[in-house]
């Protein structure tokens, strides 16, 4: 009998598979679906302090192997996240929820996480640092080492619970800005974000996406969150949380093997609703053909040869 549970600060999971923020809701729409106690835990939609309706449409497009989105972080804002969102997930998720947090300014984020530290559902918090700061000409907060640090500081002043930072891929060096966010405090590293791209009609003649360009997920950027994965973890001794085109149980392993304790499930979930909940059953069968007994065994493990 193979073990499939992991552990991320604390907090043990059943299994790695984790839904991603932004492909999952708050959960309610999935459960309709399948019982979703079956996941290890769910990261839900990124939210801010007011609500927000996202961008103009058209806001998503496919490409070759996935899709460009630039919804523009639509939620309902963290006052109906707690009262309205919260109590409905409790009824149909039994197990700590990942709460992604999103912000335009410090102040934002400190606000957010400490509000949301406080609900009992939460087990760890990932603060996505890819959103621009308002406050210096709409550069993303996880572009600099400076600024992620100042963010995490601002975030572990006001929490409890662990802090993951979601870290964005589109900088020169990953690991500087994974150990600044260390060094600062973080509990963890959550790693992939979208890769910027953008599609062009051609019959129009002009951007397919309204924002002109917009965040490239599914299993073309596989490779790229493998080896940010793997320089993350020769970086920074807190776990990390895998994520980036991952759609099928070898993909899971292959991430872990990187060095991921959990890894999140994107795009997957767009083009097949039950794609989590597949990888999660397939998971004990990939681990008897690759001879493994326990996850925890294979964590960073293609780093030893």
């Amino acid at each position: 009998m193979v073990n499939t549970s992991v552990t991320l600060s604390g907090l043990t999971l059943t299994n790695p598979v984790i839904p991603a923020s932004g492909t999952f809701g708050y959960g309610v729409e999935f459960a309709q679906v399948y019982d979703i106690n079956c996941l290890g835990s769910f990261s839900f939609k990124g939210t801010t302090r007011e609500p927000r309706f996202g961008n103009e449409p058209p806001r998503i497009a496919e490409t070759a192997s996935g899709m460009l989105n630039a919804v523009g972080l639509q939620n309902p804002g963290i006052d109906k996240v707690i009262s309205e969102e919260l109590p409905r997930l409790r009824k149909v998720f039994h197990k700590p929820v990942v709460a992604n947090i999103s912000g335009f300014s410090i102040d934002e984020y400190a606000e957010c996480c400490g509000r949301i530290d406080r609900e009992e559902g939460v087990g760890l918090i990932e603060v996505n640092i890819s959103c621009p700061n308002v406050h210096n000409g709409g550069m993303s907060f996880g572009t600099s080492p400076q600024a992620a640090a100042e963010v995490t500081r601002a975030v572990k002043a006001v929490t409890t619970k662990p802090v993951y930072m979601k870290l964005s891929p589109n900088v020169t060096d990953i690991a500087a800005i994974a150990r600044a966010c260390e060094d600062a405090g973080a509990d963890g590293i959550s790693l992939i974000n979208t890769l910027m791209g953008m599609r062009i009609d051609l019959r129009r003649r002009a951007p397919v996406i309204r924002n002109v360009t917009g965040g490239l997920s599914g299993p073309a950027v596989f490779p790229v969150a493998l080896r940010m994965v793997w320089q993350v973890f020769e970086a920074v001794k807190v776990p990390i949380i895998g994520m980036g085109g991952v759609s099928s149980a070898e993909d899971v392993i292959e991430m872990m093997l990187a060095g991921a304790t959990a890894v999140e499930v994107g795009a997957a979930n767009l083009v097949d609703p039950l794609a989590s909940k597949k990888i999660v059953e397939e998971l004990p069968q990939v681990m008897e053909r690759l001879h493994i007994e326990k996850l925890t065994d294979i964590i960073g493990g293609a780093h030893h040869g």
